[in-house]
């Protein structure tokens, strides 16, 4: 009888894709039963992991200041309750500014957890190393920072067109090429384009004036944009296989990377040259605006908030949370940033690790609702009368010269609320406060995108 698949089913094989080679071999050498089993070993297949038990303890940091906030608060214990369940956890924490971001088990915003020896790329999602810059400009007035900064930034999709883009250093794209996570031509040449660019969404560049020393300083956030997306599709392919091979019970969102394979060191190295091309990122906008009046700096730092940090065979993996502790950022310069809303000041902190934070403070200030809920709740208002209310006082722009109100400070959580928790779960300490002047947003770049006009053009 010819040996098939349903035989090594039988012995115990969970189908692979290396099961029609083996049957071809089997069959074409006539193994008997001992020599079968003896050839098989090769392919023994680990036994699967299975879910905690028992959902390991983690911190929660974050209390419903009001009824509106009952609900968030409780789907965020919720989540992090099914999450802590994948069986690479050790510890977890949950932040001020906390909010769901998906199905139960997902892991939140301002969600913190510890895994050992295993990359999870869901839990960085598609914007690795959303991060932000602050630059000291000195006693320089604020309006000329924000004017220089608009004429050099760029908001909204894709990147800069030809003989507008940035320079994306050489040494960093040879880098890519010799990763196999990133060596894509078509990647690159994303990562190139998008050089200079902040995206859309709640990414923003503020400029505000210091309340210790009253310089000018520009904050900018955002991600790794396309490149990083990319990278996250790629990861998240992989991680499933695995997934699929060690641990079928993991839900997709969940699934790791183990560290200590092949694959599991080559995406930890695309991570950290993702977290470079951000940090360039944000250099090259910075420095433009330097060029622009003619300055040099007088001090600038930079942290990440949506990133992987390793300590030995554990992996802190933040999703929208601050790294206090040094061991996480080798390359620090400063004190980290956490800015709030647009009419809030971007608060400088510092800290260390203690039992509560993991390492870790707020990224911001969260969201109670959805931005679809928070627009609805506005409806009985003009666009316009909920713009002038909540910016009185600030020199607030769209990029695209359309408000997105679902960006605009009642949208998200009281900054007052978070700084309150900070203070009570004793996460950091305040250090300086960028008192706010003007911010630059994407705006709602769905209103007259590019694509819609070409449909409206069509039907004309």
């Amino acid at each position: 009888m010819e040996f098939n698949g349903n035989h090594l089913i039988e012995l115990g094989y969970r189908p692979a894709k290396w099961f029609k080679d083996a049957i071809t071999y089997i069959n074409e050498n006539h193994l008997d039963e001992i020599q079968i089993k003896e050839y098989l070993e090769q392919f023994k297949q680990p036994e699967h992991i299975p879910l905690h038990e028992t959902t390991p303890e983690f911190i929660i940091n974050i209390r419903a200041e009001h009824e509106n906030e009952n609900d968030n608060v409780e789907k965020v214990i919720r989540t992090m309750k099914t999450l802590m369940k994948t069986p690479t956890l050790t510890a977890g924490a949950i932040m001020p500014d906390a909010c769901p971001t998906g199905p139960e088990g997902q892991i939140p915003v301002g969600g913190v957890v510890v895994a050992k020896n295993a990359i999870h790329p869901g839990f960085h999602s598609a914007d690795i190393c959303c991060s932000v810059m602050l630059t000291d400009f000195g006693k320089v007035n604020p309006k000329d920072i924000l004017d220089a900064a608009h004429s050099v930034t760029h908001f909204g999709y894709g990147g800069r067109p030809r003989g507008e883009q940035m320079p994306m250093s050489q040494e960093l794209m040879d880098a890519f090429r010799e990763n196999e996570f990133l060596n894509d031509e078509k990647l690159i040449s994303i990562a190139r384009s998008h050089m200079g660019t902040q995206g859309d969404g709640n990414h923003f560049l503020f400029v505000g004036v210091s309340k210790n020393t009253g310089n000018t300083m520009l904050v900018t956030h955002h991600g790794s944009r396309a490149p990083g997306a990319a990278l996250y599709d790629k990861g998240m392919k992989v991680a499933n296989r695995f997934r699929q091979d060690i641990s079928p019970e993991t839900l997709k969102e969940n699934a790791w990377i183990p560290y200590d394979t092949e694959e599991g060191k080559a995406y930890w190295e695309a991570l950290q040259l993702i977290r470079t091309w951000t940090k360039e990122n944000h250099t090259s906008i910075h420095d433009a605006v330097l060029n622009k009046l003619g300055m040099e700096k007088e001090n600038r730092y930079w942290n990440e908030h949506n990133f992987v940090f390793k300590d030995g065979d554990l992996f802190y993996h933040a999703k929208g949370a601050t790294p206090l502790d040094d061991k996480f950022m080798p390359d620090i310069t400063g004190p980290r940033l956490i800015p709030l809303n647009m009419a809030e000041p971007v608060l400088i902190v510092q800290g260390k690790t203690n039992e509560r934070n993991l390492g870790f403070a707020p990224h911001g200030a969260g969201r109670n609702y959805s931005r679809s809920q928070h627009k609805r709740s506005l409806a009985h208002k003009t666009t316009e009368e909920i713009f002038n209310e909540e910016t009185a006082g600030l020199d607030i722009r769209f990029y695209s010269n359309e408000i997105d109100i679902s960006e605009l400070p009642s949208a998200y959580k009281s900054a007052a609320n978070v700084r309150a928790q900070i203070e009570e779960y004793g996460l950091c300490e305040v250090l300086d406060e960028v008192m706010p002047y003007g911010c630059i947003m994407a705006g709602d770049v769905q209103k007259n995108a590019p694509w819609k006009n070409k449909k409206k053009y069509r039907k004309a």
